[in-house]
């Protein structure tokens, strides 16, 4: 299996360690759960647009074993509500300087830089980005953020990237297809 980045063209195998030594994805909300755009409505009512592919995603996630986390500049109901529908281990909300958040989440399960795949969009991401095992960036993320990612999504965020890059993992762990028959057998419809 090939991928790229942005330094060129890979072969998985060569990141494969570094996909085996995965235990929690963590995520950016704005521009990677959603596309980014926030509607505002009278009495701080806040909608945003979240893709059910990447619900389905996230589910595959911990239906391998994975950790699924948020760490989002903003505070919001709907994210809120959307992490808890899909059962999603760790939240971490209105935190400017994400990093403060990461060191939360990396000490209160044990983790290692190594052992996170971190996906973002912007600026705010950058420091989180350059620490972790598994870098990722939306394909419409910011320019900077794509120089410092290990993989850049074919997708756009809110269009299905968690679940291109929760396929990707589980590919590289050779899960994928386990996981997914199993999420299978055990649906309700």
């Amino acid at each position: 299996m090939i991928w790229s980045g942005p330094g060129g063209i890979f072969e998985m195998r060569a990141i494969g360690e570094r996909i085996r030594k995965i235990k929690m994805l963590l995520l950016d909300v704005d521009g990677v759960m959603t596309d980014g755009g926030i509607f505002l409505g009278p009495d701080s009512i806040e909608l945003k647009r979240f893709h059910v592919q990447d619900g389905v995603g996230i589910a595959l996630a911990k239906a391998a074993g994975l950790l699924v986390g948020i760490i989002t500049g903003r505070d919001s109901e709907a994210v809120r509500r959307r992490a808890k529908e899909l059962g999603i281990d760790e939240v971490q909300q209105g935190v400017f300087h994400k990093e403060e958040g990461y060191e939360a989440i990396l000490k209160k399960y044990g983790l290692r830089d190594e052992e996170i795949a971190y996906m973002g969009d912007d600026l705010l991401d950058i420091p989180i980005l350059k620490r972790v095992g598994l870098s990722i960036c939306v394909a419409n993320g910011a320019e900077e953020v794509r120089r410092v990612s290990k993989y850049i999504t074919k997708r756009r965020g809110g269009d299905g990237a968690v679940r291109e890059v929760v396929e990707m993992i589980l590919k590289g762990m050779r899960k994928k297809k386990q996981v997914i028959t199993s999420v299978l057998s055990t649906s309700k419809e």
